[in-house]
């Protein structure tokens, strides 16, 4: 398993982009992705300049998107 990289929520939300989310809505500093295609949707707290905490950015990857960590690093 590959070590998971600290990124921010900018870098994430771009990632996500790349593999079809998009914003649906925001509500303060969390944004809500959402993919059409396979109706999965995640929240992405956004505070500039602080990195997502690691146990949260994998919880993201593997259960809201639903990719191993191996297949979002690839991505970077």
């Amino acid at each position: 398993m590959k070590k998971l990289p600290s990124l921010t929520a900018k870098q994430v939300i771009k990632i996500l982009k790349r593999l079809g989310f998009h914003e649906d809505r925001q509500k303060g500093s969390h944004l809500v992705l959402v993919n059409s295609l396979t109706k999965r949707r995640t929240v992405i707290p956004i505070h500039s300049g602080k990195t997502i905490k690691k146990p949260l950015l994998k919880t993201i990857i593997e259960k809201d998107i639903g990719i191993s960590i191996e297949e979002f690093v690839k991505l970077l």
